[in-house]
């Protein structure tokens, strides 16, 4: 089902006029050891709601995008500071892994320099019906080749939400934040925030089987994957990424249903080496997750500040999701 998110930025070839760099910008080249006077063009990039992203070209032709933040004092989830750690941390394991991803030029908390992949995002330009179960199996076993890499530990890199002992610890800790975060920026929710807790409680026995920690990138819908050629080019935005359970992943990859509605991306991710037969543990840890990110898309709106169109479509498509899931948990 698609996502009711606004599409993220992908790279379709555009032009690139003027050459005026902010500061912010210069300093980053800096960093990377790019001199200011080596950029030929610079443009901004639109789509993104957080992050801010500029398409630059080099006199020697290298293009490039770059990644920023917003300022320190804008209003964000707890999860989202320093939140750029996520997407280096992404895109390097990712390609560890033999993922197409943009390559790291340089990174540092505030900052991400990468290189810009060819295509186009999934969502703007829809391949042929006949070829969508290729390209989802394409996607599961890029998917299963992700959650074959171990990460150093549970949550997310940049520790906005500190780690606890086992994932058990660490997804509670995370869906305390963005309830928390709900009460802070006073978004009422469709379910109390004590019910969400007593039934996450309940369920969480079932976290206690997730031992190691894979590389998730939590944010997988089509939005997010390019395509160049009839094939997947690239797979961007990692900033969400964490390192969890690869189920969080399948939650993500089919926001508003199953796993099993989508046989063509499973028959990938099991190729791939994932798991794709689901006991009542593994359906409550999905549960679990959707419940997290439908939180998030919720709760988000105030800080984004959203407007009435927009709410209006999380309230027809993602509060039936939560009420859903939490039945699922009930």
């Amino acid at each position: 089902m698609t996502d009711p998110r606004p599409p993220g930025p992908s790279a379709p070839d555009a032009p690139l006029p003027g050459t005026s760099l902010p500061g912010d910008a210069e300093r980053c080249l800096g960093a990377a050891g790019i001199p200011a006077a080596e950029v030929a063009a610079c443009a901004p990039m639109a789509g993104g709601t957080y992050n801010t992203l500029l398409r630059l070209r080099l006199r020697d032709g290298a293009r490039l995008v770059l990644k920023l933040p917003p300022p320190r004092h804008a209003p964000a989830l707890t999860h989202e500071r320093d939140l750029l750690r996520g997407e280096a941390a992404f895109f390097r394991a990712a390609a560890e892994a033999g993922v197409p991803v943009p390559e790291v030029v340089a990174a540092d908390h505030d900052f991400v320099l990468m290189t810009e992949c060819r295509g186009s995002g999934w969502h703007q330009a829809p391949p042929p019906a006949s070829e969508r179960d290729r390209l989802r199996r394409d996607l599961g076993v890029l998917a299963g080749r992700l959650h074959g890499v171990a990460g150093p530990r549970f949550g997310y890199p940049s520790g906005a939400i500190p780690a606890a002992n086992g994932w058990r610890g660490t997804f509670l800790a995370m869906l305390a934040a963005v309830l928390a975060d709900a009460e802070r920026f006073a978004v009422p929710l469709p379910v109390p925030a004590e019910r969400v807790r007593a039934l996450a409680e309940a369920a969480a026995p079932a976290l206690d089987e997730v031992a190691v920690p894979s590389v998730v990138h939590f944010d997988l819908w089509e939005g997010n994957v390019l395509l160049a050629d009839g094939a997947i080019s690239a797979l961007i935005d990692g900033e969400r990424m964490m390192w969890g359970d690869p189920l969080a992943e399948l939650a993500s990859l089919n926001l508003l249903g199953e796993p099993e509605d989508d046989a063509a991306l499973l028959a990938g991710y099991a190729a791939a080496g994932g798991r794709t037969v689901f006991d009542e543990a593994a359906h409550a840890r999905m549960a679990l997750y959707r419940c997290y990110l439908y939180l998030i898309m919720l709760v988000e709106v105030a800080p984004r500040g959203y407007g009435t169109e927009r709410r209006a479509l999380l309230d027809a498509r993602v509060v039936p999701a939560l009420h859903a899931a939490l039945a699922r948990l009930g």
